[in-house]
């Protein structure tokens, strides 16, 4: 089976910080190579794999000002379609732009929509020859047919399990409206605690305005973009994870990657939320700031170690692998 992964470049695949796009490909990437599958991954030219990596720009545009991404990405879809009839299957993680050139892609092509993000992008889905996969069963649109739902998963060799966490409060994300960064900074002011948050800044005026003047180093406390080495060690250590989404949130890897450090996650009920967190054993759905600090004030009811090991039942790498293979297996056949 020759599988080629056509991946983002917005970001280094692995990223470095910040590329949920670049990391679940990257984690397909690994797994299927390690099942011995013939694998080239289409990414950055500066991408670490152990596939066989093509490319045609040297890094992500989110990381060089020389880089125009609108430009690069053409580029990079033209050249892995140039070559698409050397593969059994094209698995698309870029959304809707190799969508547009599909009728010119010489395998089968599947598409994982990582968030679908509106009405704008049907058209290029409704003409595209493309089988689809869904990241969460909330996620999908009515407008299309899907072929599955696969979960993402997540690495669980890099977050060990905590079964002792402190009593901060902790943020990982990227800091925007959507994610509700002020509403955080709200509950744990309200529940007595500091918050510890982590993630690049993507909207800047709102960072400015809502979330920076609250930063005083001591309550409010403001990483930055953290890495991969970092993250379960900051993770394990809160009491709960917080995540009061403004918006229908796909997937949430940094809430998976939480549980499956054993901190238990205090979400906003909406998007793939209750899909992704079992009540009471892995987190809290709430729908009110006060409901969220109630679930902060209780979350020593939530047995950590039991946290830990459902999330890892769940949201394994090695899971997310093998449902691909399934449906590459039955696309292929």
């Amino acid at each position: 089976m020759k599988i080629a992964l056509l991946g983002p470049i917005a970001w280094r695949t692995p990223p470095v910080h910040y590329g949920p796009w670049e990391l679940i490909t990257s984690l397909l990437a690994e797994g299927l190579t390690e099942r011995g599958v013939d694998v080239t991954l289409f990414a950055t030219l500066d991408s670490i794999t152990k596939a066989t990596l093509d490319g045609v720009v040297e890094t992500g545009y989110e990381e060089s000002d020389r880089i125009d991404g609108r430009v690069w990405e053409a580029i990079h879809v033209s050249h892995a379609l140039e070559r698409s009839g050397e593969f059994d299957l094209i698995h698309n993680h870029l959304d809707w732009l190799p969508l547009a050139f599909s009728a010119h892609c010489r395998a089968p092509m599947v598409t994982t929509v990582h968030g679908f993000s509106g009405q704008n992008i049907l058209p290029a889905y409704r003409r595209a020859r493309s089988h689809f996969v869904a990241i969460s069963d909330s996620d999908r649109s009515p407008d299309l047919e899907y072929l599955a739902t696969v979960h993402h998963g997540v690495d669980l060799s890099g977050l060990p399990v905590h079964p002792d966490g402190g009593d901060d409060l902790i943020l990982f994300g990227r800091i925007h409206p959507d994610k509700g960064t002020d509403i955080a900074i709200e509950i744990a002011r309200r529940a007595g605690r500091r918050l510890i948050m982590c993630g690049i800044v993507q909207d800047h005026d709102y960072f400015a305005k809502s979330v920076e003047p609250l930063i005083d180093g001591e309550r409010v406390v403001y990483l930055g973009s953290v890495g991969p080495d970092e993250r379960g060690a900051i993770l394990g250590s809160g009491a709960a994870l917080l995540h009061p989404i403004r918006f229908a949130e796909p997937f949430g890897l940094s809430v998976v990657e939480s549980m499956a450090c054993g901190t238990p996650v205090i979400a906003y009920r909406k998007g793939s939320m209750p899909e992704v967190v079992d009540e009471g054993v892995t987190g809290r759905l709430v729908s009110t700031i006060e409901e969220a600090v109630s679930a902060v004030d209780r979350i020593a009811e939530i047995d950590r170690v039991a946290c830990s090991a459902r999330a890892r039942e769940r949201f394994s790498a090695d899971r997310m692998v093998e449902q691909y293979l399934a449906i590459y297996r039955k696309i292929i056949s």
